[in-house]
């Protein structure tokens, strides 16, 4: 343990402030070439890794391993290099470094950083979390039981402004799961697909979608800090069968469905479509 203590919730989000701006400089020269799409490895989380992954990687862990080398005792558990302890069990840091990857590979620009610090193994022990979007430099932060922020300042959802219909859904599905999805497709006035779950919700978070439904079982890990920003922002999201995401695991191989939403309101208006069109 440092001399000073512990890390605060406020001092991991000051360290992941730090960490955003060196992946942020990496990474952006890095999107769309044939340098950083360059395939080098499957990382930890069975995805392969590409340079701007391990770019993005190696600022993060440089600046983790200072932590380390001035005496704080964490884990780091990366989708790309998978768990590494620096003394400790908890708190461990969860790192995506580059969310929405094959959007940066190919050059489109919407792909964000996730970073988030839990003290157990579950979505609800999720304490810390920051959501960069790598394009636009726009920032979201949470801390769990304080309140979530939107580059700095506190998040207030929009209200809905299509009353008695749900105007823009988010979505993520493979071709194959879309049909679970059908009915709340088929009811919405507009859909959105953006590539990047992390910024998915927590746009969402803050009213920009109506919900985000996944019918295909996606990786918690990478939802992590978003699902803190929605739940501090009084949203609430569940899988499409209406079970708590809180209760899932924070690890490489847990997985879920997904259905979200900003207000509790919106979240049974969409689980009703889904239920009665299934």
């Amino acid at each position: 343990m440092s001399s000073r203590g512990p890390l605060t919730s406020g001092d991991w989000l000051d360290v992941f402030s730090r960490i955003a701006e060196g992946v942020r400089r990496v990474v952006l020269p890095l999107a769309g070439t044939e340098a950083g799409r360059a395939a080098l490895s499957v990382g930890a989380g069975g995805d392969t890794t590409m340079e701007l992954d391990r770019a993005a990687e190696a600022v993060v862990f440089a600046e983790l391993a200072g932590l380390a080398d001035r005496g704080e005792k964490f884990s780091i558990l990366s989708e790309e290099a998978g768990r590494r302890s620096f003394g400790a069990d908890y708190p461990l840091v969860l790192v995506d470094p580059v969310d929405g990857s094959l959007n940066a590979k190919q050059g489109i620009p919407l792909f964000g950083l996730m970073l988030a610090v839990i003290d157990g193994p579950l979505v609800s022990d999720v304490y810390a979390g920051l959501v960069l979007n790598l394009a636009t430099g726009e920032s979201w932060t949470a801390i769990r039981k304080q309140g979530a922020w939107r580059n700095g300042e506190p998040v207030i959802a929009m209200r809905r402004s299509l009353a008695g219909r749900i105007e823009l859904l988010g979505l993520e599905s493979s071709p194959r799961n879309l049909k679970l999805a059908q009915g709340l497709v088929e009811r919405v006035a507009k859909i959105r697909i953006l590539g990047s779950m992390a910024i998915s919700i927590a746009l969402t978070s803050a009213g920009g979608f109506d919900g985000v439904c996944a019918p295909s079982p996606i990786r918690v890990f990478d939802m992590t800090a978003s699902l803190l920003l929605m739940s501090e922002n009084g949203g609430v999201a569940t899988t499409i069968d209406g079970e708590p995401i809180a209760k899932k695991r924070c690890d490489l191989d847990s997985r879920s469905t997904l259905l979200c939403a900003p207000t509790p309101e919106l979240h049974a208006e969409a689980m009703r479509i889904l239920w009665a069109t299934r």
